[in-house]
């Protein structure tokens, strides 16, 4: 296949969007996205907690809070316009000691910042908001919701497909050179075919595999992926009135990660989690999976060994809740005390969190870009991609139409 004007490498979320903004820009553009999976959303779009989130945690006037804002906004309005079910349940952030309190009136102050309405709740007030949590004061965040992202993929791509664009599964990248004025990229099926096609502009928005992809294309790359584990179990049916919000511990601002928290499905389920634990494969949702190129790849890089030795001490707390349900169970207790361990009985699930580290070990919480005259790469997105991914997708959009990235970016 030739005289492509787009390739986008990665069915996920955020690929899927800058695809959709492409041909909305572009009408007659002809564009081609490759997945390299049976089917679109099938990693961490797939796998992640399905909120939308409003937006509290993040620094007031960031990118991060701006992007989250908006993209809350574009997917509540999404869903509306192709019927896609969703519920603006709000989000509960509760606090179980002094320490937590005082955490919690800084998040007040970033939500009030971020013209993020909330409500404070003293211990009474919690307890007649949700009978099942114990806690001495919570933030009620009303715009916080839950949505079923692999739906909302799946309508952006049918968009695509309408607008003339072509969506293809099943295809892997194998090479990438940059040629006088256009890309070429060998493709491969799952029946081991070969296709080669050409593009003026690659876009590769690949999440857990963007390192490799960016190396595969010939670029600066200093960064690795480091997966962890977002480990989580479904409660009974017999509970899913639990609770009526989404319940979240408040954060410790020294940890990158949420904490394990009780999330409401649209599917109409409650999940319990999740915590983090480092991940032996990157594509590996059970507890055995080991891939010997991906530890290998951990090993040989300096920049995790510096994160893991800032990192210990939390680090074999959450392996001890992943390879303990009482202690995983005291975790949720703290919050929700009428949890037992026979709730945490099913099946342990879990997603992949892609996350970009530096040699110097540093976890890079902002959006990371590789590039060259033709070429952008999306090494980070930072959570909450999923929220964030109609904006996300304009800034690439923009970014690229801007002349491409050379070199090493972040956003700014």
């Amino acid at each position: 296949m030739s005289g492509l004007t787009y390739l986008v490498v990665g069915g996920g979320i955020v690929g899927v969007a800058t695809a959709l903004e492409l041909l909305r820009r572009e009408p007659g553009a002809r564009l081609l996205l490759v997945e390299k999976e049976a089917e679109l959303a099938a990693h961490q779009t797939g796998h992640n907690s399905g909120v939308i989130h409003a937006g509290v945690y993040y620094t007031p006037g960031s990118l991060k809070a701006r992007l989250c804002r908006e993209g809350a906004e574009d997917t509540i309005r999404f869903c509306r316009d192709h019927d896609i079910a969703y519920e603006q349940c709000g989000k509960l952030i509760v606090a179980t000691n002094a320490v937590e309190r005082d955490r919690m009136g800084a998040l007040a102050e970033r939500a009030r910042a971020n013209s993020i309405a909330f409500e404070e709740l003293d211990a009474a007030g919690l307890a007649r908001a949700e009978p099942a949590v114990a806690g001495i004061a919570g933030l009620r965040v009303p715009a916080s919701g839950i949505v079923d992202y692999t739906r909302v993929v799946a309508a952006m791509a049918a968009e695509i497909v309408e607008r003339g664009g072509i969506v293809r599964c099943g295809t892997a990248v194998e090479a990438i050179a940059e040629e006088d004025g256009h890309v070429e990229v060998v493709l491969r099926n799952v029946l081991g075919a070969r296709e080669k096609v050409r593009a003026e502009r690659l876009i590769a928005c690949a999440g857990l595999q963007s390192d490799r992809l960016a190396r595969l294309a010939g670029l600066p790359v200093e960064h690795r992926i480091v997966p962890f584990r977002g480990e989580y179990y479904v409660l009974p049916d017999a509970l899913s009135g639990l609770v009526r919000h989404l319940i979240y511990p408040v954060p410790d601002p020294a940890l990158p990660f949420l904490g394990i928290h009780l999330t409401r499905t649209i599917h109409g389920g409650i999940t319990v989690g999740p915590n983090a634990v480092l991940g032996f494969a990157r594509e590996g949702y059970t507890d055995r999976r080991f891939d010997r190129r991906d530890v290998a790849d951990l090993a040989d890089f300096g920049g995790f060994w510096r994160l893991m030795a800032r990192n210990w001490r939390h680090g074999l707390g959450e392996f001890a809740n992943s390879l303990s349900r009482r202690a995983y169970l005291a975790a949720c207790r703290k919050y929700c005390p009428s949890l037992t361990l026979a709730d945490l009985g099913g099946a342990k699930q879990a997603g992949i969190r892609a996350q970009a580290v530096m040699p110097d070990g540093r976890a890079v919480d902002d959006f990371l870009f590789l590039g060259s005259e033709r070429m952008l790469h999306v090494c980070n997105a930072p959570s909450p991609a999923a929220t964030s991914a109609m904006p996300i997708a304009r800034m690439i959009v923009e970014r690229l139409h801007a002349g491409a990235v050379q070199g090493r970016s972040p956003a700014s």
